[in-house]
């Protein structure tokens, strides 16, 4: 007897007719909503342009400033470190609390709660709360996070922790949850220590959550915007040899948000090719991360 899939399934039975009905709006909304202004941005990226309608081919001139702009390249390795440092440190935090909180302690609701919380503000809010609280204790030195490269790293690196810790501790949490007992069980009564056990029991178990949580971490380092924003703006700023400026803090989302809006009328273009570099940059690290954490994942 032949088993067909429940798709194949559906699709032989009266309601296909009315799939569209749920199909259609979901993606028209989709393709007017992300796929056209997709492939709009490519295109735009290989002209000059001040509005679209006016829009120049140039070719692969935009990459080619993109890839000499030193303030882009800067970015570039900035954001690459600051996604580097923020992915380890919120991960590692993150499995600690989760750990933590799934021992039985009292209060562990509370806890975790109080934990999330932070994951609901706003990044442009927390990058002025933060701001205030940084300068408030630099000030005492005679300093400020906006003349120091150092303190702006790991300014943002601290308000990225105490917002996002929260968040993948619930992810860990979820995962740790499902650890099977027996195995756990079965470790003790062989004689493994703690430390045995989260790493050759726990710790493989929960890779899943381990994969969810770095796609995430890696992505959002990447991404940041409103906190870079909020907290730094970019400064301080970095005189070059020619006269021009580099923003030491400014990552690469920030950096592509300046270019297009300068006065000058062919960065749109530049801007643009440097949207689509970003975009590849992201969706390729994504992508390679995902292949190799999910390949180390135990199938239950």
């Amino acid at each position: 007897m032949n088993k067909q899939s429940p798709l194949r399934r559906f699709w032989k039975t009266p309601l296909r007719r009315w799939a569209w009905l749920f199909l259609g709006p979901v993606t028209a909304a989709f393709a007017i909503g992300f796929v056209w202004p997709f492939l709009q941005g490519i295109w735009l990226s290989f002209c000059k342009f001040k509005l679209i309608k006016d829009a120049k081919f140039v070719g692969f001139s935009n990459y080619a400033k993109a890839l000499t702009d030193p303030s882009f390249m800067h970015s570039f390795w900035y954001t690459a470190l600051f996604a580097l440092v923020s992915l380890v440190l919120i991960n590692v935090l993150a499995f600690a609390v989760a750990l933590a909180l799934t021992q039985g302690i009292r209060g562990s609701n509370l806890f975790r709660t109080v934990f999330f919380m932070p994951n609901l503000i706003g990044g442009i809010v927390l990058g002025y709360i933060w701001s205030m609280i940084f300068d408030g204790i630099l000030s005492r030195y005679g300093t400020s996070i906006l003349m120091e490269t150092k303190y702006g790293f790991w300014g943002l690196i601290i308000l990225m922790c105490w917002q996002q810790i929260g968040y993948m501790m619930i992810i860990y949490i979820a995962g740790l949850q499902a650890v099977p007992g027996d195995m756990l069980e079965a470790a003790k009564i062989d004689g493994a220590n703690k430390w045995q056990t989260l790493f050759r029991v726990t710790i493989p178990n929960v890779m899943p959550s381990i994969t969810i949580c770095t796609f995430l971490g890696l992505t959002n380092g990447f991404k940041l915007f409103d906190q870079n924003l909020a907290l730094t703006a970019g400064q301080p700023f970095l005189i070059q040899a020619d006269g021009s400026s580099i923003k030491t803090t400014e990552m690469l989302a920030l950096n592509i948000y300046n270019t297009f809006y300068t006065s000058n009328s062919a960065s749109q273009g530049t801007a643009q090719a440097k949207a689509v570099l970003f975009f590849i940059l992201v969706a390729g690290l994504g992508l390679a991360q995902l292949a190799f954490t999910r390949k180390r994942e135990v199938q239950q």
